[in-house]
């Protein structure tokens, strides 16, 4: 039996961490690099004009439409900090979306940045803390990554099915398509067993781009119309993805706009047209890929290009990045807190695309910065007392050294890598011989309750 035509609708939740000023005279005197008042400004701003109002409506959906209604979050792990310290209410209300069995929650690299461009042990780390904080909070390891803004190449696949992943979210770039269609699951040309679901750029963009804006033609744009431009495609075009930032509602589009009412009227529709609602894994499960997908070149859901331009397309951006990478592995093999928190926030991506110099149809705000030089001049002096905090941890540790202390680690690494195989391997051996002794062996342990994660006070400031 053929499966009926969905929608996977996903929502972003980041918060970017705001830097402060910081002088060149500042470098080697003051460690600590964060606008305490605008982040909490910030984070309270926009947990009151959109997440709440967005969860507390999704919740009603739920609550109105049962299992039928379904959706998926990915949440960056700063983004989660902020959460924690000024909004842990977001938090709650996640936690009772997540009890209802309705919502996926995705892993995405805890620093919302670029580390997938970078280093790949830096990049599985950092995704690594986002999932095991994921499993912290709504209790799932996520099986389905989602990279910093859909970021995605064949190198990446590798990553991401090295890491386990199962499948993968990116963008439905018409230069990457070409003739196909956004609206099957594919997989990667390089790993054949990860699934990819692709963005269908218009729908998404109708409702997070264009959806309060009188001069677009499609305006005013109602629930029954947009369900029928799903109904109208193909028959044999069956999986609708359609993903955005949850700031989109409320903030993008003003809740003014009616876009809540908008959103809640969706499964209503949907329902007359038989069309159904699924997480990326039902997706994953109930869907065949019908074809690969090679991006040999950095893909991206940004501006009209949809690659990494806007965040290495020039020489300030790209000396920011090699910079900040170049003390990567320095970084992992210190397991300094301080620096550790400091590591993940210097990592936004945000902070590269302050410095753009490209022109955009998607309004940038650029907080304190008046000029693209002028945020790589801050991120610079930050970057700078970073790197001596770094290396003056290993002041009497070459680069030979250095290399060799990683190639050891990275030995213990496979070893124990090795070890577990051979367990697996001896499992399944045991379990041909006596089914129940492997059923004893394989019991899980009882585990003491999990308490809810209280949210963190703020970090006190360095000295």
């Amino acid at each position: 039996m053929r499966p009926m035509k969905t929608i996977q609708l996903y929502f972003e939740i980041h918060q970017i961490i705001h830097l402060k000023r910081y002088r060149f005279f500042d470098i080697g005197t003051d460690h600590y690099y964060y606008d305490d008042y605008e982040n909490e400004r910030s984070i309270t701003d926009i947990a009151e004009r959109s997440y709440m109002p967005a969860l507390n409506t999704f919740q009603e959906m739920i609550k109105e439409h049962g299992n039928y209604f379904k959706l998926a979050f990915s949440i960056s792990g700063v983004g989660m900090e902020q959460l924690e310290m000024h909004a842990p209410q977001v938090i709650a209300k996640l936690q009772e979306l997540n009890e209802t069995g309705c919502v996926e929650f995705l892993a995405e690299p805890y620093s919302h940045g670029l580390s997938s461009l970078a280093n790949e042990e830096c990049f599985a780390e950092d995704v690594k803390k986002q999932a095991e904080k994921m499993k912290e909070y709504f209790g799932k390891y996520p099986t389905v990554l989602r990279n910093s803004s859909l970021i995605y190449s064949d190198d990446i696949a590798l990553q991401a099915k090295a890491m386990g992943f199962k499948g993968m979210l990116t963008e439905g770039a018409k230069h990457v398509l070409g003739w196909k269609s956004p609206h099957y699951v594919y997989d990667a040309v390089v790993a054949p067993d990860l699934k990819l679901l692709l963005r269908d750029v218009d729908l998404s963009d109708d409702i997070s781009l264009r959806f309060n804006n009188p001069q677009w033609p499609g305006y005013p744009l109602f629930a029954d119309s947009y369900i029928n431009q799903i109904a109208a495609t193909p028959k044999e075009e069956q999986v609708i993805n359609i993903f955005m930032e949850l700031s989109a509602l409320g903030i993008a589009q003003p809740l003014s706009s009616n876009i809540l009412d908008f959103i809640k009227a969706l499964p209503v529709c949907a329902k007359e047209k038989g069309i159904i609602f699924s997480t990326p894994s039902e997706v994953f499960d109930n869907f065949k890929s019908i074809d690969h997908v090679s991006v040999p070149d950095t893909l991206s859901w940004v501006d009209e290009e949809r690659d990494c331009s806007c965040w290495l397309g020039n020489n300030m951006q790209r000396e920011a990045f090699n910079k900040l990478y170049s003390i990567a592995d320095r970084v992992r093999i210190m397991k300094d807190p301080a620096i550790t928190q400091d590591w993940y926030y210097l990592q936004a991506s945000n902070n590269f695309r302050f410095m753009t110099t490209k022109p955009s149809n998607v309004g940038l705000d650029r907080g304190i910065y008046i000029t693209p030089f002028d945020a790589f001049t801050n991120y610079m002096n930050i970057l700078g007392d970073f790197m001596r905090r770094v290396k003056s941890k290993y002041q009497s540790l070459d680069d030979d050294e250095l290399n060799d202390l990683l190639t050891t680690i990275r030995n213990q690494g496979e070893e124990i890598s090795m070890k577990d195989k051979e367990i697996d391997r001896l499992k399944a051996m045991i379990k041909k011989i006596s089914p129940d002794a492997a059923e004893e062996a394989e019991a899980p342990k009882p585990k003491k309750a999990a308490k809810k994660p209280a949210a963190k006070k703020p970090a006190a400031k360095k000295a």
